[in-house]
């Protein structure tokens, strides 16, 4: 089948997390014999910011890191019908323009003959309602969210005609361990500053921990303002900007521990959802200690794929008895693996949207189950 992929973008994963999971499932796609392309905008905020702050060369090392993923870059006189026109599945990702998002509404009910698929893996649903609720929707066959609680929303604000969950997953493809890496130190936390949104919670799971117990610590990520640079240095803390994804399985496997802390919106107003990042550390075998939030969808095991700490005194006590105790760490890298092998990687989730497309009726998903029906 031709999936075409409406996102923010493919090429630049500079504060993007959705392109880590796209990646992943474009490729999937890709490796099962259907054709995956996405569409970008060409003075997208992620990618103009990746330019600005890497130059070119952050944009070009993407075609040798995904070789197998195409991303073609759109201007206010692209084509669109006509990539439409060779389309049977159309994802359009939530950060698209909405004045574009509308047009292929209507292209889909002027007769349009793909099965048109709107994807949000965002909190504006709650945190800015009015930025949802003004989209056009009715022409979409279905709705992807990425957790029950924001589908439950969608559903209550009668956004889409169907809605369903899908959930982020890890590219096992890159996200692996790899136990032939030297660890040269103790804790690694990738994730961006963003817009205030976990500033008090990073100081207290990450900043005031890896101070108080002389932790070799390193953080990757973007949007840093002064006064958290500042913060990370009087603690001892390496900061080292952004990474590329593609990079990350490497400095997981560098260190003894990672992190994971949530943004407060999606704690308070989203339960259930976890960031990409947990997924992804996971998938590399290393011990993760999370700060609160509800695991309302049983996603993992907690207690046997990470440990929870519910204030900064239990993070540094979680962090202490990793560092200290070879058999609990391997015990939560092992398990944390598991877990992502068998549930949450990027397969998995190509499973279940071939699935949710039988659901809405696709033609070309139907007509291949009856072909493989008929061979069997």
């Amino acid at each position: 089948m031709r999936f075409l992929f409406y996102t923010h973008s493919l090429v630049s994963d500079w504060n993007h997390g959705n392109a880590h999971f796209l990646r992943g499932i474009m490729r999937d796609l890709v490796a099962r014999g259907h054709r995956a392309i996405a569409l970008e905008p060409e003075d997208g905020w992620s990618r103009t910011n990746l330019v600005t702050e890497r130059g070119p060369f952050a944009v070009e090392r993407f075609g040798s890191d995904f070789p197998e993923l195409t991303s073609f870059a759109y201007r206010p006189d692209f084509d669109h019908e006509a990539w439409l026109a060779e389309a049977d599945v159309v994802v359009v990702h939530e950060w698209t323009d909405p004045a574009l998002l509308a047009w292929i509404g209507r292209a889909r009910r002027d007769g349009g003959r793909f099965t048109l698929l709107f994807h949000d893996t965002h909190h504006r649903a709650v945190s800015a309602e009015g930025d949802i609720s003004s989209l056009s929707l009715a022409d979409y066959d279905a709705v992807l969210v990425f957790g029950e609680t924001l589908r439950e929303r969608y559903l209550r604000a009668g956004w889409g005609s169907q809605v369903f969950i899908w959930h982020e997953a890890a590219d096992d493809r890159v996200f692996r361990p790899y136990p032939d890496i030297v660890k040269i130190g103790d804790l690694v936390w990738i994730g961006n500053w963003g817009d205030d949104e976990r500033s008090r919670e990073i100081g207290e799971f990450l900043v005031e921990p890896a101070k108080e117990l002389g932790l070799k610590a390193t953080v990757h990520g973007v949007r840093y303002p002064d006064a958290a640079l500042g913060a990370l240095a009087a603690a001892g803390i390496h900061y080292e900007g952004w990474l590329p994804n593609a990079e990350v399985p490497r400095a997981f496997a560098a260190n003894k521990v990672t992190v994971h802390i949530p943004r407060r919106p999606y704690v308070e107003s989203l339960p259930g959802i976890p960031t990409i990042r947990m997924f992804e550390a996971l998938a590399c075998g290393i011990p993760l200690v999370s700060a609160p939030w509800s695991d309302s969808e049983n996603l993992f095991r907690p207690g046997s794929d990470f440990l929870y700490a519910r204030d900064g005194e239990q993070m540094r006590g979680h962090l202490r008895a990793i560092l200290n105790d070879p058999q609990l760490t391997a015990s939560l890298a092992t398990s944390g693996l598991e877990t992502i092998r068998n549930r949450h990687t990027c397969r998995h989730r190509v499973d279940e949207l071939l699935g949710i497309l039988v659901q809405c009726g696709t033609t070309q998903v139907l007509d291949q189950l009856a072909a493989k029906e008929a061979a069997q």
